[in-house]
């Protein structure tokens, strides 16, 4: 209950703040979790990025004002963010299918996107293997690109990254200086921002490669390791789902300070039975 109710208060947050600035910061800290993660996470449980859902919500509002006498399209514009008639106009047409003018008519139609709560469902049929291990710290070595968490972007940016790397030859001659007997090679996610975040595919190594590739030294850190089955990136992207919204509720453990870690084994990731796992750095809850 106690994780549901921090996501209602940043959703209380967000509503009393439709006509203001929104903080995203503000917003993670009622969650008690990263901008990074919150966005995540309710994406997850959304269907719908949090700056589409601000956009979406701050539009419907718009709708039921324009429908009021004597409403002025420049004052709803501004009040709700848009620099200009013209943005607002284009912005409200995309989600509305008709103009700011024409809603102001009696018997139109128009779209209402109501406010999101969070309430508790019953979920687990399906299971999730899992280990929770201590691990020493590793360097790794690798390409790094730096990815939105805008409007869902990171699910398309990342899958196009690897096979970019995968046709340039990158992952070739990352394998080169891969120290793992069997080749693992690794997708990282880190440096994480209010909606960005650096992502790196990279192997385990300790040669020297300095100005060639990218070098990130991981901590020593409590990690839990979530198995994934199945054709990539689907089967990963399920339980990045299912970790944010069922596992780590639930868990007695927090989200902490460290790179999250994609594994992947050797094999064709279009099986059906292609097994990745997926690293999350834990620590115990303090409350």
């Amino acid at each position: 209950m106690e994780w549901i109710d921090k996501m209602n208060a940043a959703l209380d947050y967000i509503e009393d703040n439709l006509e203001n600035k929104i903080d995203y910061d503000v917003i993670a800290m009622k969650a008690c979790c990263s901008s990074y993660n919150f966005q995540r996470i309710f994406s997850f449980i959304a269907d719908v990025s949090l700056g589409e859902y601000i956009r979406r919500r701050r539009l419907t509002k718009a709708a039921l004002e324009l429908q009021q006498e004597n409403s002025k399209i420049l004052d709803i514009a501004l009040k709700y963010h848009y620099d200009s008639p013209v943005s607002f106009s284009r912005a409200f047409t995309a989600l509305h299918g008709i103009k700011p003018s024409e809603a102001k008519k009696e018997g139109v139609t128009l779209k209402s996107y109501p406010r999101i709560s969070f309430k508790i469902s019953i979920k687990g049929v399906e299971e999730m293997n899992y280990r929770i291990e201590k691990g020493k710290g590793f360097k790794l070595v690798g390409k790094k690109k730096n990815v939105t968490t805008k409007n869902g972007e990171s699910f398309i940016q990342i899958p196009k990254f690897w096979n970019e790397s995968c046709e340039d030859g990158t992952c070739d001659k990352l394998m080169e200086l891969c120290d793992d007997s069997n080749k693992i090679m690794y997708g990282v996610c880190y440096n994480f921002g209010t909606d960005e975040f650096d992502y790196m595919i990279a192997v385990n190594s300790n040669k020297n490669v300095e100005g060639k590739y990218e070098v990130l030294d991981v901590p020593e850190l409590t990690w839990v390791k979530f198995e994934c089955r199945g054709k990539m990136p689907e089967a990963q992207q399920n339980v990045w789902k299912r970790i944010f919204t069922e596992w780590l509720p639930n868990s007695g453990y927090d989200h902490d300070e460290g790179p999250e870690i994609e594994w992947y084994s050797n094999g064709d990731m279009n099986s059906d039975n292609y097994l990745s796992e997926i690293w999350i750095p834990i620590k115990k809850s303090s409350k």
